[in-house]
């Protein structure tokens, strides 16, 4: 299961338009699931995100929860998994894809994962399934 900033976001954001369908997700479908994969690029931009709305000590706890939790498994950003995303987003001239989501669409691939806990349409738009649905 891949895990993506928006879904991220949407947990620890009470103001967030997705907040109460990702709490509610998280407490009923998550548990379940043994193993979650992101990239330190997903890290990077979720503790960016409260760090630049004045959440320093949030965007703290969050990191530290990712890195601690034995499910979670932060994939860091290699020059060749950078230089894989780096491509991917040239050829989707397209798309409106970041280079983050490149980078993850590699790493689902790379995995053989089904799934991710997303609400950004890109990772449907790109053929993944996303929770919730």
């Amino acid at each position: 299961m891949f895990l993506d900033t928006g879904y991220l976001i949407a947990l620890e954001a009470s103001d967030d338009q997705h907040h109460d369908e990702a709490i509610q997700h998280w407490r009923q479908s998550v548990p379940d699931i043994s193993s979650i994969v992101t990239t330190t690029y997903v890290f990077d931009e979720v503790v960016t995100f409260f760090n630049s709305r004045g959440h320093h000590s949030k965007a703290v706890e969050i990191g530290r929860r990712l890195l601690r939790s034995p499910r979670v498994e932060a994939i860091r950003v290699t020059d060749d998994l950078f230089g894989a995303g780096w491509r991917r987003f040239q050829e989707r001239s397209d798309k409106r894809y970041s280079l983050t989501d490149c980078i993850s669409f590699i790493v689902v691939e790379r995995r053989r994962l089904e799934e991710a806990l997303a609400f950004d349409q890109h990772f449907q738009q790109a053929g993944y399934q996303t929770l919730p649905d």
